[in-house]
């Protein structure tokens, strides 16, 4: 059987809960297709994501990396196409607060995911879930994090498939937050099984 490490974030910012994190609690040690799931929840720090992803890589060597991160005020699943090689934005958990830098010094300007992005937002829209390929992973920790997981798959020639995707609001966080679009928790997750069968079925 294949392994497929799935991470998700803490909270942050204005953001008191993040949806991924239940998301990938609950389907730590599910298996969808060839693939059994491992979970990790990362934190919401420059200096420690990107470094805790790739002793996860290291550790546990998986087939296939996904990403997840919320984004709120997008209303729809959206995996992404490129990660740059920039770290900017606002304070993070830690209080890091990064401005025009890059992640790695000898990285290339960008990576594009080599996740079946267009395969994943057709199946979900075909699946009635609102869905589309997202040009722009912000300059963030979602960002950083993808980044990371690519550079080190091209730097260490391996195929492992790598990717990232944003996921908007649950109900939940949204009626904590008061002013962001949300998706029921099941859709959320459904969304993400979605994605992972195609993966499956691809790789």
């Amino acid at each position: 059987m294949k392994t497929l490490l799935l991470t998700g974030f803490e909270p942050f910012l204005d953001f008191t809960i993040n949806p991924t994190k239940r998301i990938v609690d609950e389907l730590n040690g599910q298996e969808v297709g060839e693939y059994k799931i491992h979970g990790e929840i990362l934190p919401v720090d420059f200096r420690k994501s990107g470094k805790l992803l790739l002793e996860h890589i290291e550790k546990i060597q998986p087939d296939a990396v996904i990403s997840l991160g919320l984004a709120g005020g997008r209303y729809k699943i959206t995996p992404e196409r490129i990660a740059i090689n920039t770290n900017d934005g606002d304070s993070d958990n830690s209080g890091n607060v990064p401005v025009d830098e890059m992640i790695q010094e000898d990285g290339a300007d960008g990576y594009m995911s080599t996740l079946p992005v267009r395969a994943m937002v057709n199946r979900l829209m075909e699946a009635g879930l609102p869905a589309e390929v997202s040009n722009t992973a912000g300059t963030y920790l979602c960002n950083h994090v993808m980044y990371q997981g690519l550079h080190y798959a091209k730097t260490h020639n391996k195929n492992t498939p790598s990717g990232f995707i944003h996921i908007p609001a649950s109900h939940e966080l949204a009626i904590q937050h008061g002013k962001i679009p949300s998706w029921s928790h099941e859709d959320l997750k459904k969304g993400i099984l979605t994605c992972i069968e195609v993966l499956a079925e691809k790789h």
